[in-house]
């Protein structure tokens, strides 16, 4: 019998399986002048204050797009964002972290502080804390465990700082240890339009680990990039690295006109983002804070009469049709009125988020 393809997008709503949790996010960027060394001023292009602007902006997105997955995932989330001439032991140690997840990049590292640099790749060489490093976090975790980072054609940086061939746009991927709970709930499930042990991920970049470092397994390649993902679980740590970036899918979601019109297959960095949140939890001792269904609000009996509320989309928009211009508001609801069952049920299939 032929495979029968569905030509529509099935929606499917965010359930927040996570109560609450503390994440540290690591600004990974050019913050500030003094980020830079004395040889990015022998750089053709060198402009340090519009350097640090263009930096800023990126960080602008890449920040808040790391902050919107944590925010549509956890119920009641607590991050902080700390900039790289920021990081401290104390810092980090006062916050008190469940995870610390580490942004991207732009400019190659030979060109921060050599002073910056060390002291993130002593930080996570020590850390008992779980990390995600993405895409320029990902290759500065490798380094700090003792591998270069690379042109995808096996050149140093500085050889060749434009012209590169890179990965940009959604690729392909293939899962080499498809048991890892990164994938928990992904590579299975049924209906998957993909090939087997495939993810879907956005990438942009055109450097890489020349290989996986000691200490760390090798979780997913693509075809120019071996190490698409990588984990360290040993010596109290737990440390995930992706060279993609997983954060992203929100952020398509929120562009589209419709949340019906999201590409489904766009979606798996947000499953591998929560998969890590709920990973390092556990390597936390905090699983309790996991739950295997949605967590729905305590209902509240209002002494006065009220409008029913509507769901926003993360775009934005009013999905129930109320509170729409030129739409009336229907009837209130009673006040003493308690939801039943299906209503609660109702709330999680309203309750669109993302994807």
């Amino acid at each position: 019998m032929a495979r029968q393809w569905k030509n529509y997008c099935e929606f499917e709503p965010i359930v927040q399986r996570i109560e609450h949790m503390r994440v540290l996010v690591l600004d990974n960027l050019i913050a500030c002048m003094s980020d830079l060394n004395e040889k990015a001023k022998d750089e053709p292009n060198f402009d340090a204050e519009a350097w640090v602007a263009e930096e800023r902006k990126i960080a602008g997105f890449a920040i808040g797009n790391i902050t919107q997955n944590i925010n549509n995932l956890v119920v009641k989330p607590h991050w902080l964002v700390v900039r790289l001439n920021e990081l401290t032991d104390a810092r980090v140690a006062d916050f008190d972290p469940d995870a610390i997840i580490i942004s991207g990049t732009l400019r190659d590292f030979d060109l921060y502080n050599p002073k910056l640099m060390a002291n993130l790749e002593s930080f996570l060489q020590r850390t008992t804390v779980p990390v995600l490093g993405i895409c320029g976090g990902h290759q500065i975790m490798g380094q700090a465990f003792g591998v270069r980072v690379v042109t995808l054609d096996g050149l140093n940086p500085w050889e060749k700082r434009t012209e590169r061939m890179r990965e940009y746009q959604y690729y392909l991927i293939h899962v080499l240890r498809p048991q890892d709970p990164l994938f928990a709930g992904i590579l299975t499930e049924r209906g998957r339009r993909l090939p087997k042990n495939t993810l879907r991920v956005w990438q942009n970049h055109g450097l890489m680990l020349e290989r996986v470092p000691p200490g760390f397994s090798l979780l997913a390649k693509s075809e120019l990039t071996r190490n698409q993902i990588m984990v360290k679980r040993g010596d109290g740590q737990l440390l995930y690295g992706v060279q993609f970036h997983l954060e992203k899918s929100f952020e398509d979601w929120r562009k589209l006109p419709s949340p019906w019109e999201h590409r489904n297959e766009s979606r798996d960095g947000r499953r591998m983002f929560e998969n890590f949140l709920i990973e390092a939890l556990k390597h936390r001792g905090k699983a309790d804070l996991v739950h295997e269904k949605a967590i729905l609000p305590v209902p509240v009996v209002q002494t006065q009469p009220v409008q029913p509320a509507y769901a926003v989309a993360a775009s934005g928009q009013r999905l129930n049709g109320y509170g729409s211009s030129g739409k009336a508001l229907p009837p209130a609801r009673p006040a003493a009125e308690v939801p039943t069952p299906e209503a609660e049920g109702e709330y999680i299939a309203d309750r669109l988020t993302g994807l």
